[in-house]
């Protein structure tokens, strides 16, 4: 017998642990991206998630000024995160509609009550139909959307404290 053939074995390992090791230290980026960027916003109409708020209107959305589209849940522990970044983005001027996905109204105006409100409106979608038509892969995701009501950039995940000098330049140049 060879004496090569003994040292298959550990050739066979050092090669899975060199694939597992490149993986980890590279791995993929699996980020599932809108492929509604450049087109409009869905022409879906939505109620008010709560009373008082005015709901999801894809006409407002083309009224001649840029905002934020924010897709948020109660349920949500990175939406609750990202409420003091949103809160900074109204204070800054930002106009924010969101997008209560799979939500009851009590449990929205409790977690109003609780984060905070940086919402000028907020559309019910219990059965995620806005948010399937976005490309949405899940909450929290915010979507700027140009004075046209195009879609012009999709941030995936919350926003965090650095991503909001980025996402306020982003709705400015949407003018």
């Amino acid at each position: 017998m060879k004496r090569w053939v003994v040292w298959l074995p550990l050739l066979g390992a050092a090669l899975l642990f060199a694939v597992v090791g490149y993986a980890l230290w590279k791995p993929q980026d699996r980020t599932v991206r809108s492929a509604m960027i450049g087109k409009p916003m869905p022409a879906i109409t939505l109620p008010a998630a709560i009373p008082g708020k005015l709901g999801y209107e894809p006409a407002r959305l083309a009224s001649g000024s840029p905002r934020l589209v924010n897709v948020f849940a109660s349920w949500c522990v990175p939406c609750a995160a990202e409420s003091p970044q949103l809160m900074a983005l109204k204070q800054a001027g930002i106009t924010i509609d969101g997008l209560a996905i799979r939500d009851k109204p009590a449990d929205v105006a409790d977690f109003l009550a609780r984060y905070g409100d940086p919402y000028a409106s907020i559309g019910d979608d219990r059965n995620a139909r806005v948010q399937l038509s976005l490309g949405s892969s899940g909450v929290p995701e915010s979507f700027v959307v140009d004075g046209k009501g195009r879609i012009v950039l999709q941030h995936v995940g919350d926003i965090r404290a650095d991503d909001v000098p980025a996402i306020i330049a982003a709705v400015r140049d949407a003018q």
